[in-house]
């Protein structure tokens, strides 16, 4: 039996990666106090030191309530045991200033400190287990879990709470100085109504209405303890549920874990939804009509209405009883949001107030979703929202080149008619998607796959009742590639008809106007103009003298699938394809490519697009000696790139 207080558990393979200066542990009091579930880069600082301020700032709405700084990943510096204090210290000093009035005075007693040595490759483990972060502890013991996604989801859940607000208040004409301190006033009483002995928490399953899913459960202010903090939760069993709501879980609405889910994920976890309420009558003993009471101003003064939208995700234990939640992560989560917006809108409190939403990302290398709060005056485009978005790309350790954290890609919770959650990008669309996935693969054997990344439509001769049979396969294959992008998030322009590539192509000088509405094919240079022109991507054009050459590229195009991800197309004579993916053998030099083929003329059937060879494998030189790119052609082949951009 493994000792949970003596060993380390690494849930993030990310932790073996760093190469920055300083990075915060996450863990949760859900999990044993020695489990670090993610790290997150600091990325503000004063000098030679973290700006705690700033970072728990930022820290404070990004990580879900149910998450915790459980200490420090620091660069090998010096002695390694002062590098794991300095650790240690930076930790608690964040975790400090992150403790404040709605968090209780979370207590963590026990950090972690990590010394990475860049130039060896190895990471240092030690503990602190008091305040004195002289008193350092060296851990051999260090797990790095296999299944991590499900050491997290199975034990827990999320909590979802949406509260929309209208905060209206006034201030003197006359002293416009006094509206911050009025408005701070105001969100106070917001906060104070919070945890009032007559609000109500409705808490209920979020999916589909059946008789399946739990009666909701009604939580008042006045039964709830909002003084205590997770240190001093008390976990619950299923032996102890009964049907008085103060007993109940949060294991009584989940009910995926009742039916053994098989992908363990964030954005296949049990989701439990709050809703708040204000219960302002029940003060009355007898029914009363509604009563406008006037208080006249002393002097002129001006109405302001501020809207805010919260939004808060939180990360429990299903086991954890469902007052616990409301009172220990979904009040201090509310607050929390609450204060970081209520700072943002201050400087422009009598001008034009910003939009801001939050938003919920399930993102790769994180087992855990982050929120983040956007300011919707700004375009996604404009610089400010490109810095924004570039920051928390270097915190969370993304690459720059893929535009994870636009608010395309944010998590969709809310339900389909099945009851099922849906992610954004497969909405809006009835052509097929991905239509490679499941196909019989290549047969070369030993060979190494390298794949399109990400997600594409399939564009093919006969689509929306548009003859371009015999001229238009480059047409398709260019849609597929702008699907692609669209898909990923690069560009929110619908994929244009053949009529309008054949505008943008005119447009630039390449064509004539006699050009638009004709039957002309097009080949690798027009695309590469369209893309540029359309979405500002730049292409790799590469020429080989035949089909028989096309081999030779093979290593050329495994790079491509493996760094870029998008997909290629393939001209040659009149024909063109789509090409999705490259299985090579290096030492053999066997290979084989799979081919979307643009010139089918059928009905969107997956089963018969695959059984007919439309999507699958195509070997250089088959069993027979056949090559399936013609001996006698020309061939160019384009190789859209990746825009650097977030």
């Amino acid at each position: 039996m493994i000792d949970d207080t003596k060993s380390i558990r690494v849930l993030c393979p990310k932790l073996l990666l760093t190469n920055s200066g300083l990075q915060w542990l996450i863990g949760s009091p859900f999990c044993p106090s020695l489990t670090i579930v993610s790290t997150v880069t600091c990325i503000h600082h004063n000098s030679s030191s973290p700006d705690y301020d700033k970072e728990s700032d930022d820290l404070r709405t990004l990580l879900p309530k149910g998450f915790h700084i459980i200490g420090a990943l620091i660069i090998k510096n010096s002695d390694v045991e002062k590098n794991a204090s300095e650790a240690v210290d930076a930790a608690r000093k964040l975790q400090r200033n992150l403790s404040g009035e709605a968090e209780a005075g979370l207590d963590v007693p026990v950090m972690i400190a990590v010394v990475a040595d860049l130039e060896t490759g190895d990471n240092k483990f030690f503990v602190s287990r008091s305040e004195n972060s002289t008193n350092i502890e060296t851990v051999e013991y260090v797990i790095y879990d296999d299944n991590p996604h499900e050491y997290v989801w199975e034990r827990g859940c999320l909590i979802l709470c949406e509260l929309p607000l209208k905060l209206p208040f006034y201030y003197p004409v006359n002293n416009p100085s006094d509206a911050q301190k009025i408005y701070l006033h105001a969100i106070e009483a917001v906060i104070d109504k919070f945890k009032d002995p007559q609000i109500v928490y409705l808490v209920e399953a979020l999916g589909q209405a059946s008789s399946e899913l739990p009666q909701p459960v009604i939580l008042r202010g006045k039964d709830l303890d909002f003084g205590t903090n997770l240190s001093k939760m008390k976990l619950v069993g299923e032996a102890a549920e009964d049907l008085d709501r103060k007993d109940l879980s949060c294991a009584h609405f989940c009910l995926k874990s009742k039916s053994a889910p098989t992908i363990f994920s964030a954005e296949s976890a049990d989701i439990i939804q709050v809703s708040v309420l204000h219960n302002r009558s029940e003060k009355s003993p007898i029914s009363t009509a509604p009563i406008a009471e006037f208080y006249p101003a002393s002097e002129d003064a001006r109405l302001l209405v501020v809207d805010f939208k919260l939004e808060v995700l939180c990360y429990a234990a299903k086991s954890l009883p469902l007052m616990d939640a409301i009172s220990m992560l979904v009040f201090p989560g509310l607050v929390d949001q609450l204060n970081s917006m209520t700072k943002a809108v201050m400087p422009c409190l009598l001008t034009q107030h910003p939009q801001l939403r939050p938003f919920h990302f399930s993102l790769p290398g994180l087992l855990h979703p982050i929120t983040v709060v956007y300011e919707l005056n700004y375009g996604e485009t404009e610089m400010k929202q490109v810095d924004v978005r570039k920051s928390l790309h270097l915190r969370l350790g993304l690459p720059f080149d893929r535009p994870l954290m636009r608010i395309a890609n944010a998590l969709d919770l809310s339900n389909t008619k099945d009851g099922s959650r849906s992610n954004s990008l497969r909405k809006g669309s009835s052509l097929l998607k991905d239509v490679h996935i499941g196909i019989p693969s290549s047969g070369v054997s030993g060979g190494l796959v390298s794949l399109v990344q990400g997600s594409y439509e399939y564009y093919h001769y006969l689509q929306d009742g548009f003859d371009d049979s015999g001229w238009g396969c480059a047409y398709r294959s260019l849609q597929t590639i702008i699907s692609w992008f669209k898909l990923q998030h690069y560009t929110s322009i619908d994929v244009p008809s053949h009529r309008e590539i054949q505008q943008s192509l005119v447009e630039i000088g390449d064509k004539d106007p006699s050009f638009i509405g004709s039957r002309e094919w097009i080949g690798a240079i027009e695309l590469s103009f369209v893309l540029d022109k359309l979405l500002g991507v730049s292409c790799k054009i590469i020429n080989v003298r035949s089909g028989a050459e096309l081999p030779e590229k093979c290593r050329e195009l495994a790079l491509h699938f493996e760094t870029q991800g998008t997909p290629i197309m393939i001209g040659g004579g009149v024909l063109a394809y789509t090409l999705l993916g490259i299985d090579f053998n290096e030492a053999s030099g066997g290979c084989a490519f799979l081919i979307l083929d643009p010139h089918y003329t059928g009905n969107d059937e997956h089963k018969k697009i695959v059984n007919g060879g439309w999507c699958g494998w195509k070997k250089a030189v088959d069993s027979k000696g056949k090559n399936f790119f013609l001996h006698d052609k020309f061939y160019n082949l384009l190789l859209p790139q990746r825009p650097n951009m977030v």
